[in-house]
């Protein structure tokens, strides 16, 4: 496990033989320099990922906010900016043809897998394993689940959060 250390540029030395880091204890004359750059490149990998989130979940709650405003205000404006298309690309389309013949290039052709002799072991391994009982959910069981799920806590994989889900009648 890397060891989270505290750094700060006013804490930045420099010497003659290159830029070396006194909090991190990197010095370019160590035989084990590749392996404490690369957990200093790991650890600010993760900075950046952590503050990625952060911005996220800010941008998200922000949007929430303000789509919660604008409902409180004015429904019609909040309905109107939800219908607007999102544009993602700032290029033209791509044409429908070159499209299909792209992927039907690739997922036409029959392709050949060498697996190996794992799969077999794995195959013979879980022949044993009795198949599970099937499950079936029904409309009354997602309807519970909705009606006691808390309004404006996660969304799900979809995004929506509970408040919207039950606004609809079964």
């Amino acid at each position: 496990m890397l060891q989270v250390r505290q750094y700060k540029a006013k804490d930045c030395a420099h010497r003659q033989d290159g830029v070396c880091w006194d909090k991190c204890s990197i010095s370019l004359s160590q035989p084990d320099i590749t392996q404490k750059l690369t957990e200093r490149i790991d650890d600010l990998k993760q900075r950046i990922a952590t503050w990625g989130k952060r911005i996220r979940r800010y941008t998200e709650r922000s949007t929430r906010f303000n789509q919660n405003r604008l409902f409180q205000s004015d429904q019609k404006r909040l309905y109107k900016s939800l219908e607007r298309p999102i544009v993602s690309g700032t290029g033209p389309a791509p044409n429908q043809a070159d499209t299909v013949a792209f992927w039907r290039s690739l997922w036409s052709e029959p392709v050949n897998h060498n697996e190996g002799p794992w799969t077999e072991v794995v195959a013979s391994q879980c022949a044993s394993i009795t198949p599970m009982d099937p499950v079936i959910i029904t409309p009354d069981d997602v309807a519970e689940a909705v009606r006691r799920a808390l309004n404006w806590k996660s969304p799900g994989l979809d995004g929506r959060y509970h408040y919207w889900l039950k606004g609809f009648k079964m």
